[in-house]
């Protein structure tokens, strides 16, 4: 491969390509070095594979759940690798205390490499369940309904400004962390990726109120969700998983958007009623 720059640099193969390269990407990842390729496969989308539909709803405690009653319940970091990242960080923090930003410090760099290990062996973890479960998802269902999440505004800080400062900002920022750490943003490309070749479709609903809303009788309500795991409905009594039940709501989302044919619009928002003119 001939880099700019660089001039031929060689590399190992790891998969064939399986179609005309368009252009080629080198990254850096945990002292390792990469490239990957975009092809041009000339393949066109699978046919719809006529499958059952599924809804999934993508949570913090748990990771993925379906509104066929399936939970996944992953944690990507160990005990002990949070216990090890904590004490790298500590001692890349007191490194720069004591050497400063500017000079240079083989301790320093060691620990950064290290720090750069473990934090990507975490992430192809991550990459690795988002890849699997999208293909187990789009092999199993025709249709997969999803929430249309607007993720960067869902991690925004929380601490305001000088004159108007945030109010619980550490929660906040645990919270941003806990989302970041479950890649939703990542799973939902490898769904839309993998949905191309397996004949699935990939329905985009408005989240607005289906973790507050009753499946079985539709009645919206936040005192329902009596905890993070245990949906009990105030009006009719129905009972299941909060994640279920909210899988369960964004997939009857999901058929009536599919249903009307509405396929083509954008993300959802609230919208107020008109405001009455004066006689």
């Amino acid at each position: 491969m001939r880099l700019p720059k660089f001039g031929p640099v060689r590399f190992r193969w790891t998969r064939p390509l399986g179609g005309a390269i368009r252009n080629a990407t080198v990254s850096r990842d945990g002292g390792r070095w990469y490239i990957s390729f975009c092809v041009e496969d000339g393949e066109a989308e699978a046919a719809a594979n006529g499958k059952p539909p599924v809804g999934v709803d993508r949570g913090v405690a748990v990771a993925v759940a379906t509104s066929d009653g399936g939970l996944d319940e992953r944690e990507f970091v160990t005990a002990g690798e949070a216990a090890r990242l904590k004490r790298l960080q500590q001692r890349l923090s007191r490194s720069l205390r004591v050497h400063g930003r500017t000079r240079g410090s083989k301790r320093r760099d060691a620990t950064r490499a290290q720090l750069g290990r473990l934090n990507a062996r975490i992430r192809a973890r991550r990459a690795d369940f988002a890849a699997q479960t999208a293909v187990r998802l789009v092999r199993e269902h025709g249709m997969v309904a999803v929430e249309d999440l607007r993720i960067k505004n869902m991690t925004a800080s929380a601490k305001g400004s000088v004159e108007q400062p945030g109010r619980n900002v550490r929660q906040k920022a645990g919270l941003n962390r806990a989302i970041l750490a479950k890649r939703w943003g990542g799973f939902l490309l490898k769904l839309e990726h993998a949905a191309r070749y397996h004949g699935a479709k990939i329905e985009k609903v408005n989240p607005a109120y289906t973790s507050q809303t009753c499946n079985a009788c539709k009645h919206v309500a936040s005192e329902s969700r009596k905890s993070q795991a245990v949906f009990r409905c105030v009006a009719c009594g129905h009972q299941d998983h909060a994640d279920v039940n909210a899988a369960k709501n964004i997939l009857a989302a999901g058929l009536a958007v599919t249903g009307r044919g509405d396929l083509a619009a954008g993300p959802s928002v609230k919208r107020q009623p008109p405001e009455r003119l004066a006689a």
